[in-house]
């Protein structure tokens, strides 16, 4: 089956080698796998047509049995009646169906050979295929991964911790300037006496006590 020579060729190379040959294997990957559904669609399309061409033989095996059992049955009968004459004809054709029914059946089982064939080949193909795309989703997935991987090691890498804590120490001396401000201002509010309400009291009664005195 011409259809399954690049599947053979995809299966069978070094794809190692190949996939070192390009910048980016992982497009190349999934132009194979693209290529792979193109056979596997292809396959099912072939697979399709040798079954109805199957079915078809089957079908003109099945009418011609019925055709050689009918003019069978007429000769039979044009015999009993002595009707000789329609007995050939009815014998001729029997014998005509008869030639045809043994092509149809040698045909038959030459399609049931090649479907059985070609379903193996199917089978091959699809494990094949199913095979090939888990490895390529373990590999996208592993590729990611890694190029994460990679691209948070260079953001580490071009971490400074000395810039960050230069960065941390102006921010302190920035916070210490605001709160020595906010200290030096508050120097300057005046301060507001505190009342104390006995001493109050002491006062307004010497003073009634000195005004009672004067009087």
């Amino acid at each position: 089956m011409g259809i399954f020579n690049r599947v053979k060729t995809i299966v069978m190379a070094d794809l190692h080698e190949l996939l070192d040959k390009v910048e980016d294997p992982i497009s190349l990957l999934n132009q194979y796998m693209r290529e792979l559904d193109e056979q596997v669609e292809k396959a099912k399309e072939t697979l399709g047509h040798q079954l109805y061409l199957e079915k078809r033989h089957e079908q003109l095996v099945a009418e011609s049995l019925a055709v050689v059992a009918k003019r069978t049955h007429q000769a039979e009968l044009a015999v009993e009646k002595g009707e000789d004459t329609i007995a050939r004809i009815a014998l001729q054709e029997k014998l005509q169906q008869e030639a045809k029914l043994k092509l149809y059946q040698e045909q038959h089982a030459a399609m049931k050979q090649q479907t059985s064939a070609l379903r193996e080949q199917i089978d091959v193909l699809l494990e094949k295929y199913n095979e090939l795309s888990n490895r390529r989703l373990v590999l996208i997935s592993r590729a990611h991964a890694a190029k994460a991987q990679e691209q948070l090691q260079k953001a580490v890498a071009s971490f400074s911790s000395d810039n960050a804590l230069k960065g941390f120490r102006r921010v302190e001396d920035y916070v210490q300037q605001l709160e020595a401000q906010a200290s030096a201002a508050s120097y300057f509010i005046p301060s507001v006496p505190t009342v104390n309400l006995e001493i109050q009291e002491a006062v307004e009664r010497e003073l009634a006590l000195l005004k009672e005195s004067k009087e």
